[in-house]
């Protein structure tokens, strides 16, 4: 139960980093606000609010979990998720926080939005998918028309809402978590000075260099070689195909990588925006659950252009041995690059079977076990249409009259642990 995990650490030992990267554009939200007066309508008091980006972020502090913790929206066009899981690895490896909840929200699929990528020539269009299948536009099959790594004419938008939980390893042991795999590092970079900002950089040479030789001094080099795959950003246009696919087969040179296993989830649910990299991360966790790679079954063949010398994009599900680690790699408009390591479950148990002695670990599983027989439960329950969603609307508020100050701490109504006030001087060698 949250109210659990919330009971176990401070009220500020929480946080929530959540955005989308278009904000919400429809009548409810900045769209209608920006038409109410050319349409001779009245401006709402909720569609300023419900069209700011960080919204994914506050509607989930204040109707779900009840966070009186940090919290922030990070954009960064299409890496905008990775964005904030950076922020939330930082803030747990720095100890600020214990618990952080990332994710984002996007639904981008309005006549206004579409026009703006349609003007980029950035979307797939009917009369090129026909000719590139050498068709009719009306014998065409939508389904396959995302193409990433082959030869593709453009993205197709997809909608998507992605969340993750991630705790530091102290309190996952405590509580019984149900660990999927564990955030190694996130690197981010710009691409410089650029011509076009919408064309991709060198910035992505630097971040997935760097994604993978921060899991290689962990896991070793032969884990990294034999036993990691990527999650491409594959967005489906002809020129990502080309300039990604050169990223990778360098860095998987220099790396001593040979045959790297290589997808792209955008060919199964489009291009969400802001949470794609979510949707990366969460076919990445099935990845681990179950053992296979999904391929890119909307293409026959690797277009000719395509450099993968190094790389086997995967156009059929692939079984993998023993995946140790993955690679999931964004490139966003603007020079908003961005990509991260994850270890395994597998992985990530044996780091913490080193640092926990066995009576702990012991201990930890049998709760695990609760935990897992919990999720199920739910899991059936929702299949079966009793979704049990948590919104909590006007109720549990704080009464301000009942806060209570000492020198050492702060006494929030309703949350067992205190706000420490007792702070160390970091720069006591200065002082």
């Amino acid at each position: 139960p949250w109210e659990t995990v919330m009971n176990s650490i401070a009220p500020d030992e929480i946080a929530v980093y959540a955005s989308s990267c278009a904000s919400q554009m429809d009548e409810n939200g900045l769209g209608g606000l920006m038409q109410a007066r050319l349409r001779s309508n009245r401006a709402t008091s909720k569609q300023l609010a419900l069209g700011l980006n960080s919204m994914p972020a506050d509607f989930v502090n204040a109707y779900v979990c009840g966070s009186m913790g940090s919290t922030g929206s990070m954009s960064g066009a299409c890496a905008s998720l990775l964005y904030n899981l950076r922020l939330a690895v930082d803030d747990i490896k720095s100890g600020k926080r214990r618990v952080v909840i990332v994710g984002g929200s996007e639904a981008p699929i309005i006549p206004e939005l579409i026009d703006g990528f349609d003007a980029m020539s950035a979307l797939a269009k009917d009369a090129q998918l026909a000719k590139l299948d050498g068709v009719d536009t009306d014998k065409i099959d939508n389904r396959k028309a995302s193409r990433p790594f082959g030869e593709n004419c453009g993205f197709t938008m997809g909608e998507s809402a992605q969340y993750f939980i991630l705790m530091d390893d102290a309190l996952a042991i405590e509580l019984g978590a149900n660990i999927h795999g564990a955030v190694n590092d996130v690197f981010v970079n710009a691409d410089g000075f650029k011509k076009s900002i919408s064309s991709p950089g060198p910035g992505n040479y630097i971040t997935l260099a760097k994604a993978v030789a921060s899991a290689q001094a962990i896991v070793g080099e032969a884990a990294v070689q034999q036993h990691s795959f990527v999650q491409a950003h594959g967005s489906s246009t002809p020129q990502n195909r080309v300039t990604e696919s050169v990223i990778l087969d360098k860095v998987a040179e220099n790396f001593s990588i040979k045959n790297w296993p290589v997808t792209s989830v955008k060919a199964y649910v489009g291009h969400s925006l802001g949470p794609a990299s979510g949707d990366q991360l969460s076919a990445t966790l099935g990845v681990f659950s179950y053992g296979y790679l999904p391929g890119i079954k909307t293409i026959n063949k690797v277009a000719d252009d395509v450099i993968d010398d190094r790389l086997h994009i995967a156009t059929s599900d692939t079984k993998l041995d023993t995946p140790k680690v993955a690679f999931l790699n964004s490139k966003g408009f603007g020079g908003n690059n961005a990509s991260a390591s994850v270890l395994s479950p597998a992985i990530t148990l044996s780091m913490l079977e080193k640092r926990y002695d066995s009576a702990t670990m012991q201990s930890y599983k049998e709760k695990r076990a609760l935990t897992q027989s919990t999720a199920a439960e739910y899991d059936q329950a929702f299949s079966q249409g009793d979704y049990r969603v948590i919104y909590v609307f006007g109720e549990r508020l704080v009464d301000e009259s009942e806060i209570k100050f000492t020198k050492d701490n702060i006494s929030i109504p309703g949350y067992q642990e205190k706000i420490n006030l007792a702070l160390d001087n970091p720069y006591q060698d200065m002082c």
